[in-house]
């Protein structure tokens, strides 16, 4: 089939390898003038490996080659950097993390050059001579709205800061406090991806990034701070956290498919966005390999709704108890953290994360 996929994100570029890779004629449209040119840190369970050792044509060891694996003290604390759960580095659930941008040269390379089109429009009228078009184009997708399948999206209640530094850190997980959080993730080669985010109305602009960090994190516990000032003000990326007001009733329509955050955008409070929609991808490629487009349509909204339904349901509530402001919840929430037995937290976590990838 002649192909056209919409987003070079993540789950767009590894969908057009694997189909690529089974001979079909796959075009990546990106509106981006330089697509893979930012991003920050990566997390990914091992579902997202399953699902690409699944895909074959080398997916699962590109992955592996560009991260690395995470076994460092873990848990949520708090400002002062109290434990209010702690998980020793034996325990921790096998996690991998990885550089975005990283991971889209290298899986830009697996494509044949010309693949990928950027400054591209992206609409979907314009791709009508396209057998299969594949919307991978974002929370905020056009496709989704033109195939009349949008329900809105909703701003979570909060805003986030994320960069990327050249400063190892020896633990990893969150620092919990009333209406702001901030996470450390060590990634390959000595560097730290650091994430930070901020109750808030939608919208609200930050004149300096770097002073507001410092205004909100400047007296956590270290190496909050230090991470913050180790990193470039232009390093630093800001946005608000949206997630879809309600599943779209379908992630088809006829010679369409929606994939990733088009289909089901989720808060990031558990780290499965990206691989959400890598499992997308791989049962995409999967299903297009057993039978014909529109058959494998059918199964892949089947197959892929009730598994997404429940991460994105789930990871909004998180949202909700990790961003908890008040004195009384919050309060609530790091009693109920701090009376949670490590091994049981362990043990859940790793329960969660390694349910392997299948159809």
């Amino acid at each position: 089939m002649r192909i056209a996929v919409i987003g070079a994100g993540i789950g767009g570029l590894i969908a057009a390898v694997g189909l690529q890779g089974d001979g079909h004629d796959v075009t990546v449209f990106e509106r981006r003038a330089s697509p893979g040119a930012i991003g920050a840190g990566l997390t990914l369970f091992p579902n997202s490996f399953s699902a690409l050792d699944a895909i074959g044509h080398g997916l699962g060891d590109l992955a592996r080659d560009v991260s690395s694996e995470v076994r460092v003290t873990s848990g949520q604390r708090r400002p002062t950097g109290r434990w209010l759960l702690k998980i020793a580095a034996e325990d921790a659930p096998e996690v991998r993390t990885l550089h975005r941008a990283e991971l889209y040269q290298a899986l830009s390379k697996l494509l044949p050059d010309g693949s990928i089109h950027a400054s591209a429009s992206t609409a979907v009228s314009d791709l009508n001579s396209y057998d299969l078009i594949i919307a991978a184009d974002g929370v905020h997708s056009d496709a989704r709205k033109a195939w009349g399948l949008d329900k809105g999206v909703r701003f979570a209640g909060y805003t986030a800061w994320r960069g990327v530094t050249a400063m190892r850190a020896d633990v990893a997980g969150e620092t919990w406090g009333r209406g702001a959080r901030f996470g450390i993730v060590p990634l390959p080669g000595d560097r730290t991806y650091w994430f930070a985010t901020l109750r808030t109305d939608p919208g609200v602009t930050f004149a300096d990034n770097h002073e507001s960090l410092r205004e909100v994190f400047g007296r956590w516990h270290r190496p909050v701070p230090d991470l913050i000032e180790a990193t470039l003000p232009d390093d630093i990326l800001h946005h608000d956290i949206y997630d879809l007001t309600g599943l779209p009733d379908s992630f088809v329509v006829p010679g369409g498919v929606l994939i990733g955050d088009a289909a089901h955008a989720m808060t990031p409070d558990l780290g499965q966005g990206a691989g959400q929609a890598i499992e997308d991808s791989a049962a995409l490629v999967l299903l297009l390999r057993e039978s014909g487009r529109d058959e494998a349509l059918r199964r892949f909204d089947e197959i892929r709704r009730p598994r997404v339904t429940g991460m994105w349901k789930n990871s909004r509530m998180m949202g909700r108890i990790a961003q908890a402001h008040g004195p009384i919840t919050s309060g609530l929430r790091d009693t109920t953290l701090a009376l949670t037995p490590s091994a049981l937290a362990a043990r859940s976590a790793k329960a969660k994360s390694s349910r392997p990838f299948s159809l």
